[in-house]
């Protein structure tokens, strides 16, 4: 990963309370945060800068956009943020947390490692989720290039190679099935997981070969992905490794909150519980993108965010209608 530095220089930090503090600079952060500082919210975004997608060299799958670097894509996000008004500063987030109202109106204070801290009257999570890869040697040298997860992603990059199906658990049964789509050339290593009788009849039919010797490592070859080593020193020739990763969201800086989350099916990971349009159960709390839908690419994180950042839009647009009145009426009250 390429220092902070690389990326792109952060906005001043805001003083006083912003309307909205968007937590990661992905793209259902951006979208979210896009949708608001159009409404004229004041919005400032922090960003880790460590993207779920930065090992790939381009994004597939998101009509106009398809075969766009991520970084590419990122980077107008960001100018059209800024477009409109939105701050955007890199940092990890220390802590946030909800603090006392200011007139009947939601607060939350968020601080970050270096010390500074914002005041926002409502938060939107987009932190996304981390990869977290079965322990074999060699494989996550390969991430994101020998070594893919999505066939939607990565699928026509790999057509016709060499793939080998590494199991990690039940789902990675259909995983195989959605790899043969795109070759002939199809091994699935069991690697110590189950394969019923009925399974093996499918895969069979499909000309999917099974292999249940554990793995060992993955060979590589001058850089590029060659084969999956055995426990018995067999190595079988394969250029692409297909692997269903435990999805995890990143919670970093976020236990404040005390956000709901769930596990997901076939031990796929967890994920941070929402409802419509991103909405948690903790009040002036939303969720968008990778951290509640794993399985979301770029495309679905975006809209996910776009929706998000209309709904807290309206949200506070009652907010400050219901603040008005009250004001007026004690003004009235006065007179």
């Amino acid at each position: 990963m390429p220092a902070q530095t690389s990326y792109y220089s952060s906005d001043s930090w805001p003083g006083g309370t912003v309307d909205v503090v968007v937590i990661g600079g992905g793209a259902a952060g951006l979208n979210g945060a896009l949708m608001l500082a159009r409404s004229r919210r004041s919005v400032l975004v922090v960003d880790s800068g460590t993207p779920r997608n930065a090992p790939a060299e381009a994004m597939h799958g998101f009509i106009v956009l398809d075969g766009t670097a991520p970084s590419e894509i990122l980077a107008r996000g960001r100018e059209q943020v800024r477009h409109y008004g939105g701050r955007i500063v890199f940092g990890e987030v220390a802590s946030v947390e909800p603090a006392e109202a200011v007139a009947d109106d939601l607060r939350f204070t968020l601080a970050l490692a270096d010390g500074r801290s914002v005041s926002a009257r409502r938060v939107l999570v987009a932190t996304g989720l981390r990869d977290v890869l079965p322990d074999v040697p060699g494989l996550a040298g390969h991430w994101g290039r020998g070594v893919v997860h999505c066939p939607y992603c990565h699928g026509w990059e790999v057509r016709d190679e060499p793939i080998g199906v590494l199991a990690t658990g039940p789902a990675s049964l259909h995983h195989a099935l959605l790899f043969r789509q795109l070759t002939d050339d199809l091994v699935y290593f069991s690697n110590g997981t189950q394969v019923d009788r009925d399974t093996r009849a499918r895969f069979a039919a499909r000309n999917i070969r099974v292999i249940d010797a554990t793995v060992t490592g993955i060979v590589d070859d001058d850089g590029a992905l060659s084969g999956v080593q055995l426990a018995d020193g067999t190595v079988v020739a394969r250029r692409v490794i297909a692997v269903a990763t435990r999805m995890q969201a990143r919670t970093e800086g976020l236990d404040g909150l005390k956000l709901p989350m769930e596990d997901l099916p076939d031990a796929m990971g967890r994920r941070f519980s929402s409802s419509m349009a991103g909405t948690t159960d903790v009040p002036g709390v939303w969720v968008a993108g990778n951290a509640t839908d794993p399985t979301a690419q770029v495309g679905a994180a975006a809209a996910a965010g776009a929706l998000a950042g209309a709904h807290i839009n309206a949200v506070l647009a009652t907010a400050d209608t219901e603040a008005t009145l009250t004001s007026a009426t004690a003004g009235t009250a006065a007179a």
